[in-house]
């Protein structure tokens, strides 16, 4: 069974997931995990997709064949190691330009490796100040994670660290 990792981004319209899914399908792939988003007008994502060698090709052509889509397609095989701990951090604090890089850099430099990261500005309920907020999943050494979130927590004063397993 081959995986392929697609990556592709188009104007948002309606019926763009069922018009992958629906191509998926008929090339007997198996939608195996996706990440997709609505973002300022466009419509992006990636997913992966198991697919039968014998219909792997056919399926690629299909998909760089969609109308008005930017598609990348990376064939691979399913992830099979355990690289650490798995450990999710819930971060907020005030919005400012450089804050993903400060808290990428502080994992990366205490050994973690990030798995997922999704964020969001929003407003505080209060005060109205931009907030950043972000869900991180990363693969750390157990041993590391006190010394990560102490790490993460002295970056700025205003910055909230709340970590699960």
């Amino acid at each position: 069974m081959n995986h392929l990792v697609i990556s592709f981004i188009t104007e948002d319209r309606p019926g763009l997931v069922e018009l992958l899914s629906k191509t998926v399908k008929e090339h007997q792939g198996n939608w195996q995990t996706s990440s997709l988003h609505h973002l300022s007008g466009f419509f992006t994502g990636v997913l992966e997709v198991a697919v039968a060698k014998e219909h792997c090709n056919a399926l690629k052509s299909a998909l760089n064949e969609l109308t008005n889509f930017k598609v990348n397609i990376e064939q691979t095989s399913p992830e099979q190691s355990d690289n650490g701990a798995n450990v999710i951090l819930e971060l907020t604090a005030n919005d400012r330009e450089g804050i993903v890089q400060e808290i990428s850099s502080v994992i990366h430099h205490q050994g973690g490796n990030m798995i997922k990261l999704v964020s969001s500005q929003d407003n505080a309920p209060h005060t109205g100040q931009a907030l950043f907020r972000a869900k991180i999943t990363l693969s750390v050494n157990s041993e590391q994670t006190d010394n990560l979130v102490n790490a993460l927590e002295n970056l700025a004063d205003d910055l909230m660290v709340d970590v699960s397993r």
